[in-house]
């Protein structure tokens, strides 16, 4: 399972808080997971740049055809200005039609919890989706 681990992007003080965002994202068929992952390195790409971001990570299980994300923000507004950026907003509205699901939760964090563990990404993810059934 490739996975690009948690790559600090920035520092945040230490008695500040991150507004973290965690991702699922599943595609329609093997065929759609070569061009994902490159799409996502892109983007990957483009946190690594991006004002306000501290860190990142991203799990692919190309065989189970998913994708992981976590990262952690200065606030709610630098995430959304990442995702509404080039390339990010180009490869998200390309990519639309080739996912089949996908899931997004937020929440903060003291930014002495990052990097945030995956154990707790996913375990927020799925009680999103209990949430959201």
């Amino acid at each position: 399972m490739p996975t690009l681990r948690w790559t600090t992007v920035s520092t945040p003080a230490p008695d500040t808080e991150a507004f973290v965002m965690a991702s699922r994202l599943e595609v329609r068929s093997l065929k759609d997971v070569p061009r994902f992952f490159l799409q996502s390195l892109a983007a990957w790409k483009q946190v690594t740049g991006a004002p306000g971001a501290y860190g990142a990570s991203l799990i692919a299980q190309p065989l189970k055809r998913t994708f992981w994300t976590v990262s952690a923000w200065q606030d709610r507004e630098a995430l959304y200005r990442y995702a509404k950026a080039e390339p990010h907003r180009s490869i998200m509205n390309g990519l639309r039609s080739t996912t089949k699901e996908s899931a997004f939760t937020f929440w903060q964090a003291p930014a002495a919890d990052l990097p945030i563990d995956w154990t707790d990404a996913r375990r927020r993810l799925a009680e999103q989706a209990r949430t959201d059934s």
